[in-house]
């Protein structure tokens, strides 16, 4: 039986496409999987850190607070000196409620103009576009 030159003898070293193919899909399935893990341990990582900032951010806002009583203290204090205690805490306090006022209205005015939350702007815009189309197609 002679061989045809169509197909030359297979060495050892030399693999057919098949299992080329075979070890490429291999190779790039690993690959995949090692990137995944590449991504889960950083998305570990940084998950910590973010519990960690969020901690730190949430201990800066509680020391804030008492730094804003201790504000509100001093500034009761500083009016002792030229009015009676009682007036001084009631005119700290009075000022307070004035700031608290102004912020609640100025925060539901914003509120008020953000009802509906619908895209009104950009539903126009599309009645407007199919309006347009219509009329186009009428012609």
């Amino acid at each position: 039986m002679s061989r045809t030159l169509d197909h030359p003898p297979r060495t050892d070293t030399e693999q057919s496409v098949g299992e080329l193919v075979k070890q490429a899909s291999e190779q790039i399935s690993q690959l995949m999987r090692q990137e995944l893990q590449l991504a889960q341990a950083e998305m570990r990582q940084k998950g910590k850190r973010f519990g960690l900032g969020s901690g730190l951010f949430g201990g800066a806002g509680v020391i804030g607070f008492v730094a804003l009583l201790a504000g509100v203290a001093t500034a009761i204090v500083a009016l002792d000196l030229v009015w009676p205690l009682w007036l001084s805490a009631l005119a700290v306090t009075g000022a307070l409620l004035v700031t608290a006022a102004v912020l609640a209205l100025v925060g539901k005015k914003q509120v008020s103009r953000a009802i509906p939350p619908a895209p009104e702007q950009a539903i126009a815009g599309v009645k407007a576009d199919v309006a347009e189309i219509k009329e186009r197609a009428r012609r």
